[in-house]
């Protein structure tokens, strides 16, 4: 091969390599990829009674993503993921939570 073929091919490979950069620090920092983190860049569960609802949210210390399980008991659990967007779940006694990357928890009862 010709040394000017090589060289068209060394800025080809070198452009792609730093396009699939790009993309993927983009999707880390958007919260798209958080199962890919390791277990110590989420925070500590915090823990919360609403009614009778039993809450545990934690916070992704890199990014924007937060997960929470719920619980009633041994009724229904719940589990939500807010990964760089608004997560809602509807428990089957009507009971709408609404988790935001923040790691804020909310809920509306019917």
């Amino acid at each position: 091969m010709p040394p000017n073929r090589h060289r068209a091919i060394g800025w080809t490979l070198g452009f792609l390599a730093a396009v699939l950069l790009a993309f993927t620090g983009l999707f880390f920092h958007q919260g798209k990829t958080p199962g890919l983190y390791p277990e110590r860049s989420w925070g500590p569960w915090r823990s919360k009674t609403m009614d009778s609802w039993s809450t545990h949210v934690r916070i992704n210390s890199w990014t924007h993503a937060a997960q929470a399980r719920i619980h009633d008991g041994k009724a229904e659990d719940i589990y939500l993921n807010a990964y760089g967007e608004t997560h809602d779940a509807t428990s089957a006694f009507g009971t709408v939570f609404t988790l935001t990357p923040e790691g804020r928890l909310t809920a509306k009862q019917p």
